[in-house]
């Protein structure tokens, strides 16, 4: 925003003096400047306390401070002078201070008192103090309001309505009104705005639509564009396509940006490229954040990699840099996965006694889940009952998934009668209480439990499993037919079977958790998705190539032994990612250890 030029109601050469001092400081402004050019103008004779042009030009000095918040109540007693009939620009001026300040909702109590008419800079800071505060009525007000004054066409009023759209969920109202923006108005704002939206959305395939249309208006990025491709690529295991945005990024020189950097750690960490993460992060030197450090290590815990995490995480403190709560919740994680009790319980009590964090309902359902692991299914019920938190249904969830994977059968059901009580008609407690009531035999109350989904209208999410190959992504449900090499994907499957029986493999059958026959639960086995996605792969991939699969359940224990055997008998790493973690399957191990 520039500052108008505006009639100047008095020429006390005091009054010039102070705004052209006001105006030499604007390349590092300061509170402490513009007070003291203040008084001095106050002190002069002839210079009221409402003097419109000193009043214009303090406030844009305050608005255009960079260290800190531009202090709000100054700004506001500053405004306050030139009631009731402020100028525009200085009203406009105090939304724009407001919106960014720790009380957003002033700028749109000042908007209602209409102390001047709106003009095409009053909506845009409005629109974000609707956004920081995610009131999505009040933004839709404005929208209408706006439209009303004829100002909504302008391009940056459209683009904080893509932005508050897509904050508050409307990603698909977000996009409406980025269509709404003729082409050769579009700016860098207005695309990274709408792609934000729908990466902040879970809409990654949208992201990537979005960025392939970019380069038909022949639009340079910049680092927030990257960050949001880089993230859509993560989230569904796309490491190809991230692979040649980390090469675009290289070309246009955002390699060094700090943001692009972590959003690269954390592709690779998601996608199980961990000594690709690893270079990332060895090469930001000197640029490494918080972040950076707290990106690798959730990606190593989360690769089945605990104990380099907790390797990493030494040298971090080693490094006097302070972790943050995102930090021991990686840290938490890697004890949970590795079977850590001990080390878990004493990274929990420095979390509180050295670095002064107070737990959040993660950490402490981190500690379920670490106890729930190891077996102590007891001991993570007794811990719910005495957390000081109120626990969450996650926490429930977590628990009844221990109970589901050692057969605790009472604690299961006393988690699903809370479970219940918190969320009710989540699929995945219905699934996980079901396994548990077949992993102990108890049939009809399976079918009691399904036909109540059924009543309910609750629907489980089908297991699928993606793999990328050549730039293009294959999605395989259980028992899939559709794919148009399905002959010879099926032949691959009795290939694999054949060579595994011949290495000593026996189904474990006790896996199909369905009231059926032997035959019928080997089959069923078979035609998992992930080896369905497999089978694919082989006849697919060049021979050394990696093969990365990306479930969407936990892979059951029968896959996990049929896919490290795999591993050895066709010499190839694999890499699934499944709902909670990676595995990395080589030689006919695994990282995570037969632990997960």
């Amino acid at each position: 925003m520039q500052l108008p030029c505006a009639r100047q109601p008095s020429t006390h050469p005091v009054l010039r003096h102070c705004v052209a001092l006001l105006r030499l400081h604007l390349p590092s402004p300061s509170v402490a400047a513009a007070k003291q050019i203040h008084a001095r103008a106050l002190r002069a004779t002839g210079v009221t306390l409402s003097h419109p042009l000193l009043a214009k030009h303090l406030l844009f000095h305050l608005a255009s401070l960079r260290a800190g918040a531009p202090p709000l109540l100054y700004a506001v007693a500053v405004l306050s002078r030139l009631l009731p009939d402020p100028d525009p620009f200085s009203l406009n001026t105090v939304l724009r201070i407001a919106a960014s300040s720790a009380r957003p909702r002033l700028a749109l109590a000042l908007h209602r008192r209409r102390l001047a008419p709106p003009d095409t800079h009053t909506y845009p800071p409005l629109l974000q103090a609707c956004t920081r505060l995610l009131a999505l009525r009040e933004g839709e007000s404005l929208h209408a309001e706006a439209a009303k004054n004829g100002l909504v066409a302008l391009v940056f009023v459209k683009n904080s309505l893509v932005h508050h759209y897509g904050a508050c969920g409307l990603f698909e109202s977000a996009h409406r009104v980025f269509d709404e923006i003729p082409v050769l108005e579009r700016n860098l704002v207005s695309w990274n705005s709408v792609m934000n939206g729908f990466a902040a959305n879970g809409r990654p395939n949208e992201v990537l639509t979005i960025f392939r249309e970019t380069f038909e208006v022949d639009l340079m990025p910049d680092g927030f564009t990257i960050v949001s491709v880089l993230n859509a690529c993560a989230e569904i295991g796309a490491l190809a396509l991230g692979r040649r945005v980390h090469v675009f990024a290289s070309k246009v020189g955002l390699v060094g940006n700090r943001h692009v950097g972590n959003a690269l750690i954390d592709l690779y960490a998601k996608c199980g490229g961990v000594e690709d993460a690893r270079k990332v992060f060895e090469d930001m030197g000197v640029g490494r954040t918080v972040v950076s450090w707290t990106s690798l290590i959730v990606g190593l815990a989360g690769n089945g990699f605990g104990k380099d995490a907790l390797e990493l995480f030494g040298l971090m403190e080693r490094e006097k840099l302070i972790p943050t709560d995102i930090t021991m919740v990686g840290v938490l994680y890697a004890c949970s996965h590795c079977g850590l009790v001990d080390d878990g319980f004493r990274y929990f009590n420095e979390m509180k006694d050295k670095y002064g964090i107070a737990p959040k309902i993660e950490h402490l359902g981190c500690m379920v889940d670490l106890l729930g692991r190891a077996g102590r299914v007891e001991e993570a019920h007794d811990y719910i009952s005495t957390m000081p938190l109120e626990p969450n249904a996650v926490v429930w969830r977590t628990l009844l998934g221990a109970c589901a994977m050692h057969k605790k059968l009472e604690l299961g059901e006393a988690a699903w009668s809370r479970l219940v009580e918190l969320d009710p008609g989540h699929s995945g407690d219905y699934v996980l209480l079901s396994n548990l009531y077949a992993a102990v035999g108890r049939w009809a109350d399976v079918h009691v439990l399904r036909k109540t989904m059924v009543t309910h209208g609750v629907r489980k999410n089908p297991g699928h499993s993606l793999v990328e190959i050549r730039n293009s992504v294959y999605e395989f449900v259980m028992g899939d037919r559709s794919h148009p090499e399905s002959d010879q994907i099926y032949l691959m499957l009795a290939e694999i079977a054949e060579r595994l029986r011949r290495q000593g493999y026996v189904p474990r059958t006790s896996n199909v958790l369905a009231d059926i026959e032997e035959e019928e639960k080997e089959a069923a086995l078979n035609y998992h998705s992930e080896r369905l996605a497999i089978a694919f792969a082989l006849l697919k991939c060049l021979p050394g190539t990696p093969i990365r699969i990306v479930k969407n359940l936990r892979v059951c224990g029968d896959c996990h032994l049929v896919i490290k055997l795999i591993s050895k008998v066709y010499d190839r790493e694999i890499i699934v990612r499944d709902r909670s973690r990676f595995h990395h399957f080589k030689g006919g191990e695994c990282s995570c250890k037969d632990y997960w």
